[in-house]
């Protein structure tokens, strides 16, 4: 089609085969927006487009992504805000008969099957790409991950474990967990022998394949199109869909003393209301 339709942060430029979207750098638009720059999505990755309303005056135009289409998504595993959706652009609510009319083209565009991807059909962030972590720096090249421990935040069995280093070939996938939900963490996911029961995985502070986020430590521009190039690397190397695992459920004493460290932060106003309840829910959740 080729038309531009700008909204807040973003525009989308509507092609043939492909949805360029390109995110502006401002200092309003979110991080991961300006982290990703622009990106080019494939028709063949979207399962759907909606049309909803906004907050104060807005309309949402959706481009739903097909499951296993984007690293970045798979990644994410449902746990970014709205306001970082890359698939979401908003606009003021006088553009919604042209939103409307970019939707039905876009729809009528797309094929019916809404079955998962047999591959990433949008290209992932590029290597090399690196963060800081709570516990010490990630760094990933193309080929490699590379865990250097920090001398003040590292436990002692990362120490014990010395600095890492992980092939891309010798892993099945990453577990990502964002830093604004209460204790993020990134941790990769070895490979195992065909027929082997895979280790359970300990707390991400004690993991030498995990580093944890923090204030400040592991923010979501920054780890997670980390955590997407890695996962399209291990595709890419390995020919079948990496694994995406769940937190594993947690000690109940540790639970407790988590949810006590939740309400101190509430009482000292650093959390609020909100969070604190959902959050507490959360830790409750993994019991």
């Amino acid at each position: 089609m080729g038309d531009v339709l700008a909204g807040f942060h973003a525009a989308w430029e509507f092609e043939s085969d492909s949805v360029l979207i390109r995110f502006e750098r401002g200092i309003r638009s979110p991080k991961l927006f300006q982290a990703l720059g622009e990106r080019r999505v494939p028709l063949e990755a979207i399962a759907g487009v909606t049309l909803t309303p906004g907050k104060r005056g807005t309309v949402v135009l959706h481009a739903v992504p097909r499951a296993g289409a984007d690293p970045l998504m798979e990644a994410a595993a449902g746990q970014l805000k709205d306001t970082c959706d890359p698939y979401r652009l908003v606009l003021p609510t006088e553009r919604e008969t042209l939103a409307e009319y970019y939707a039905d083209e876009l729809r009528a565009q797309l094929t019916a099957d809404d079955t998962p991807a047999e591959r990433y059909l949008v290209a992932p962030p590029e290597a090399p790409l690196q963060f800081k972590a709570y516990d010490g720096k990630a760094s990933f090249d193309g080929k490699r991950v590379s865990f250097r421990w920090s001398w003040t935040g590292a436990s002692s069995a990362k120490w014990k474990a010395g600095d890492q280093n992980f092939p891309v070939t010798g892993l099945s996938g990453v577990e990502w967990r964002s830093p604004e939900v209460f204790e993020g963490h990134l941790r990769l996911l070895p490979r195992e022998p065909a027929g082997a029961q895979p280790d359970q995985p300990g707390q991400p502070d004690q993991d030498p394949a995990a580093v944890v986020f923090g204030l400040g430590y592991g923010p979501v521009h920054e780890s997670l199109p980390f955590a997407a190039a890695v996962l399209a690397a291990v595709r890419s190397a390995g020919g079948e869909a990496p694994a995406l695992a769940s937190v594993p459920r947690r000690d109940p004493a540790d639970i407790a003393e988590r949810i006590r460290h939740l309400g101190a932060l509430h009482r000292a106003g650093l959390v609020t209301d909100s969070e604190f309840a959902m959050k507490k829910a959360e830790l409750l959740a993994e019991l």
